[in-house]
């Protein structure tokens, strides 16, 4: 396109909201135009004008992330360094790079780069201002620049962006190719972090996922470091200023859990928990869409809608531009990231200066044999914490096919976690411990038997579960201890059937179910000597035993 040389929608605005600090700082020198900070509108303007996707009913813009559907989980890279060397836990999600590796790839792409039009995003991560970080995010294409708009904390005040300097810099080249024969990368894509250049490639991906979980995984390298609790996990808070904590993987229903019309939403993916109180890292919301409906989850169907919201490999009609949520043609991992006030019933300011009252960790149980809700104390928290199981869900990783694979995420998110899963276990058992804090797990996985003979529970069930723990309902019933995990399993529940409470019930085969079961122990079991050196013997003794 600007070989004809001729202008684009916002060409004449494309400097009017420059940072002083330049591209150059980058290392970026010999650009044709750079496009700074644009508001939405015409982003959108000029994602359509660049063939980039395509606006369908209701407003929002849809695009198709090509062979890119998910996040390129085993392609993350960061310079090993004499600072970093001891506090980084490497290993599958954190692999080491040299920095001469690192420094060929930028020069590359520095090079790669010149004479193209740049995209700049200059925003903030973090809603409390105690740790609120500023970041630039620089892209090739329009819709990625919207997608960091809508994601991360933005203004429109010229005064405040003209001074604007990222403490890290995003650069998102989805065009561009790392070499494994001389990088020594998995694949020729590469998400690289640099923390000492306070820099984060994301190479040959479109994936817009990429660019919020990189700042996602600097953040939580960085704020642990200063003794507060980096989550992958939504959160909102009641009317009693009772904060509720979801932690989960992509698929386990975070985003719809925490979409609670009785109780306000801070933020659907990730949080801080600091002495202040709890706070977003975001400004906006990245929903997995795929059979949305309008009963069970409508404000995110309504922001799913909307203009401002961009759609990822959502399959859509060309003459009458509808939307069709349950085509999975593309990908099961089809997604909106939409701006968070969006969403009614919203903490605007992000964060709230109370703590939380309850946790919950999410776990999709694909086996179909955990109980939809089980009480823990501050050692089993701990341990189920750093086990981290659930399943993960088709299309949230390259590679995942259509059956869930069952998986134990350190911290309900080890993709992005970056220290040892006990240095943030420790952490949030202090701050539990400090503010008398309950914690629960809830499966919202499958009941009656695993993927393929039972069924997915009943979100109604598991919100009325949820609602009961939050609401404090089910202090006073009688509880179970469960026989292989020894946590506590309530009997009763307002609006939930008493047989929905012990899965076994839902089986039609006692024995097979006691022996799934105890092979789940097993795994958990194996699974945590991983980690046990690191614990406290009280965290292993935790555990399930066998039958």
């Amino acid at each position: 396109m600007k070989y004809l040389e001729f202008d684009t929608p916002a060409t004449k605005q494309a400097g009017q909201l420059a940072s002083d600090f330049k591209l150059s700082n980058h290392g970026l020198h010999d650009l044709d135009r750079v496009f700074w900070n644009l508001p939405l509108p015409a982003l959108v303007e000029e994602a359509v004008f660049r063939n980039e996707g395509h606006l369908v009913a209701g407003g929002p813009f849809i695009v198709n992330t090509g062979k890119w559907s998910a996040r390129a989980a085993n392609d993350k890279y960061m310079v090993r360094e004499p600072d970093n060397e001891e506090k980084i836990w490497w290993g599958e999600y954190n692999r080491p790079l040299s920095l001469p590796q690192f420094n060929s790839i930028l020069a590359r792409l520095q090079a790669f780069w010149q004479g193209e039009e740049l995209f700049v995003q200059d925003c903030f991560v973090g809603a409390d201002p105690e740790y609120r970080m500023p970041i630039r995010v620089v892209t090739e294409k329009a819709w990625h620049s919207h997608f960091a708009r809508n994601m991360f904390l933005c203004t429109n005040d010229a005064d405040v962006l003209k001074r604007h300097v990222p403490e890290f810099t995003v650069l998102q080249a989805p065009s561009f190719k790392v070499d494994p024969r001389v990088d020594g990368t998995r694949t020729d894509t590469a998400i690289l972090i640099n923390f000492a250049a306070k820099l984060a490639i994301v190479a040959n991906s479109s994936y817009g996922g990429e660019i919020k979980k990189s700042m996602f995984t600097i953040m939580n390298y960085l704020l642990p470091l200063e003794g507060v609790m980096a989550m992958h996990c939504s959160a909102n808070v009641g009317s009693d200023d009772d904060v509720a904590l979801f932690f989960g993987l992509s698929g386990t229903g975070k985003t719809t859990l925490s979409a609670d019309p009785r109780r306000r939403l801070i933020g659907d993916d990730e949080h801080g928990w600091s002495d202040n109180g709890v706070f977003n890292f975001e400004g906006g919301c990245y929903a997995k869409v795929i059979r949305l409906s309008a009963e069970s989850e409508p404000e995110i169907y309504q922001a799913a809608h909307s203009f401002g919201t961009i759609l990822e490999n959502v399959v859509w009609d060309p003459a009458s531009r509808k939307i069709d949520l349950d085509d999975d043609q593309f990908t099961e991992n089809t997604r909106a990231s939409y701006p968070v006030s969006l969403i009614p019933n919203l903490v605007e300011e992000g964060y709230v200066r109370s703590h939380p009252k309850n946790v919950i960790f999410l776990t999709c149980d694909a086996q179909g044999v955990m109980p939809p809700i089980a009480r823990l104390n501050t050692e089993e928290a701990i341990y189920h914490f750093i086990s981290g199981y659930t399943a993960k869900i088709a299309g949230t990783e390259i590679g995942l096919g259509i059956e869930p694979q069952i998986t134990f995420s350190a911290c309900f998110g080890a993709p992005f976690m970056v220290h040892h899963p006990f240095y943030y276990a420790k952490l949030l058992a202090d701050k539990m411990r400090k503010h008398d804090c309950k914690c629960w797990l809830v499966n919202t996985g499958w009941v009656g038997g695993r993927f393929g003979v039972g069924k997915r529970i009943s979100i109604r069930h598991t919100r009325n579960l949820l609602n009961a723990a939050l609401d404090g309902k089910l202090s006073d019933v009688k509880y179970r201890k469960d026989k292989l995990f020894g946590f506590e399993v309530p009997t009763q529940c307002p609006d939930v059937p008493e047989d929905v409470l012990d899965p076994a019930n839902a089986w039609g085969n006692k024995d097979d179910y006691w022996k799934t079961y105890d092979g789940l122990a097993a795994r958990y079991i194996e699974n945590f000597k991983l980690f046990a050196d690191g614990c406290p013997p009280e965290v292993a003794a935790a555990g399930p035993k066998r039958l």
